[in-house]
């Protein structure tokens, strides 16, 4: 400590020293040429403090740029600019902190100040150019690419960057010249030879793009890809004939090349030799040293190609291959279980999404399938444990809650189809086609736990949705009709359901009903025998109402008749066989 304390005494010893001295220095009388010398280190002292000045603030910009702070660097810069306005590096910096922040306008002004104060600074220049090119300024952005490829032609990048920019500008001949220029520098490479093809297409010259496609064949005639590209190019054009002998060289080199064998079942579908066609993809989906993946492209392509049902049904041959080959391979037996939907074999399909799932479980559009299939297939308990296990992966799905409540619905689990009626509507209520119906299933479950109240505000919110929902117009207005509660209302709608539907016995029942409770009975009597015309699709409910209107008109004996094969039939209320048994009418 003692140490220490000396040398802080012997230190403020020698400062104050030195403050002595120059004070004394500076009171000194001088002559004129003393004061010139000491004028010309005031300046250079002064130019080093400037200079230190705008360093320590070029470093603070710079250290916000690399936080990705452009918005502080940016004042931060405009001062720097102000301090020295005719340093190009400053109006640079300005310029870089500008383009980060999206003033792409601005940024060209500085940049520019930058490129004209000092034109041979290549980074000048390449930001210039580049934001030229930015903001669709080609012409401009081709004069600065121009010059800087005039001074380093070995540098490629800047004839890429010319060249992009003439095709930009529509300008397909210089492109053309420089990608050339290039190519004496390179040698024929992919990325510039499929550049060329497509100005050379895009001038309809295609001679020159077919002309490039052999060069690359030429370059590495070992590559399979570039003549399958060429093959391509001439079926594209209408070609068909030439495109078989690269695609027949491209198979001698590897037999294995699955898109070489897919463009010539091509050729062979066009000429409708559908046998040669199939011939080929087998080949492809045989093949177990072959990937899925490249076969799954080919099938899908292929099936953008089916017209006839034969040819679906051989594409559904394919696509079992497929399947067998690579058990999996969940995209494989995807593919087999759309066509089998296509043709119609749900259950078959069904069976397939599953085994898909069990595979890939992560896949939203197959249970979408899967469980679309529940619901065509009418089997709503296994509707309920798909959406049930759809919804562990895709929990905010609305439309997988949404055929969860239907299932829930339908089993009568009203409660529960409420809630999932309610999440679903919460996750779709921008879908003006599904809200309706979402309301009308809610207005169907309300009614199952016996609140009206809401069940009459779904039924209403649905309606106002489709004033014209089948369903509502008709389950609304049966069941006013059974509570005897707006009935005018219950008519207006069960009239207007049998006005669009004037032959469904469901519909007309319906308003047979609202009119027997309304007491107009005779009119009931002609829409239910109506309704009974078709034969296979009356139902118990209907005979029986058939049987009520016929006691109130005073006709027992038949009524009675009409109640026993409304027995029969089934799906008939509780009170049938007190009916049956007395008589007599009996209601709720």
């Amino acid at each position: 400590m003692a140490h220490d304390y000396y040398m802080r005494t012997e230190y403020l010893k020698f400062t104050l020293l030195i403050c002595l001295v120059s004070a004394s220095w500076l009171a000194a009388p001088a002559d004129a040429q003393r004061r010139k010398d000491r004028e010309k280190q005031e300046e250079k002292e002064d130019a080093v403090s400037a200079r230190l000045a705008t360093e320590s603030m070029a470093t603070e910009g710079m250290k916000f740029m690399m936080k990705d702070e452009a918005d502080r660097a940016l004042p931060v810069f405009e001062k720097l600019v102000g301090m020295k306005p005719q340093d190009p590096a400053s109006h640079y910096l300005l310029a870089t902190a500008l383009i980060k922040l999206e003033k792409y306008d601005d940024a060209i002004n500085a940049s520019k100040k930058a490129f004209d104060l000092d034109k041979d600074n290549i980074f000048y220049a390449q930001q210039l150019g580049e934001l030229y090119a930015k903001r669709r300024k080609y012409a401009e952005a081709a004069q600065i690419y121009e010059t800087l490829v005039a001074k380093s032609p070995e540098n490629i990048e800047y004839g890429i960057e010319l060249a992009a920019v003439y095709v930009f500008n529509d300008q397909f001949d210089k492109a053309i010249e420089t990608y050339d220029m290039l190519e004496k520098s390179m040698g024929v490479t992919e990325e510039i030879t499929h550049q060329k093809q497509q100005l050379y297409l895009r001038q309809n010259n295609l001679e020159k793009a077919l002309g490039e496609a052999k060069k690359l064949i030429a370059a590495e005639p070992g590559e399979v890809g570039y003549r399958v590209e060429l093959a391509e190019m001439l079926i594209a054009n209408d070609r068909i004939v030439e495109a078989v002998a690269p695609l027949e060289e491209a198979l001698k080199i590897n037999p294995d090349e699955a898109q070489a064998h897919v463009l010539l079942a091509d050729i062979y579908r066009r000429n409708g030799d559908v046998q040669k066609c199939n011939q080929e993809l087998k080949l492809v989906f045989a093949n177990p040293n072959l990937d899925a993946d490249p076969k799954i492209r080919v099938l899908s392509g292929y099936l953008t190609m089916l017209k006839t049902e034969n040819e679906v049904n051989e594409a559904v041959s394919l696509a079992r291959q497929l399947s067998e080959t690579h058990p999996n391979e969940s995209k494989a037996t995807v593919i087999y279980a759309d066509l089998l939907t296509r043709q119609g074999k749900k259950a078959e399909a069904r069976d397939l999404y599953l085994k898909a799932v069990r595979t890939d479980p992560n896949v939203f559009q197959v249970w979408g399938a899967i469980i679309q299939l529940d619901g065509d297939l009418n089997q709503i308990d296994s509707m309920l444990v798909h959406t049930e296990k759809a919804l562990e992966l895709f929990p905010n799905q609305g439309m997988f809650w949404y055929y969860n409540g239907t299932a829930q619905l339908m089993k009568k689990n009203f409660k529960e189809a409420i809630s999932a009626l309610e999440e679903s509507l919460k996750l779709m209520g921008d879908n003006p086609q599904l809200v309706p119906i979402i309301h009308a299933q809610l207005g169907d479950a309300f009614n199952g736990m016996g609140d009206h109240e809401k069940s009459d505000a779904a039924y209403e919110l649905a309606l106002k949705g489709n004033p014209d929902n089948d369903h509502v117009l008709n389950n609304y207005s049966y069941f006013l009709s059974l509570r005897k509660e707006k009935l005018d209302l219950a008519l207006k709608m069960s009239e207007k359901l049998v006005q669009q539907h004037q032959n469904n016995p469901t519909y007309l029942d319906t308003y047979a009903w609202v009119l027997y409770i309304r007491k107009d009975y005779k009119k009931a009597k002609e829409f239910l025998e109506k309704a009974m015309l078709d034969s296979s699709s009356v139902s118990g409910t209907i005979v029986e109402h058939y049987g009520d209107v016929l006691f109130k008109l005073g006709e027992r004996d038949n009524a009675v008749a009409q109640w026993k094969k409304a027995k029969r039939m089934g799906e008939t209320t509780e009170l049938l066989d007190k009916k049956i048994a007395t008589g007599a009418l009996h209601e709720q």
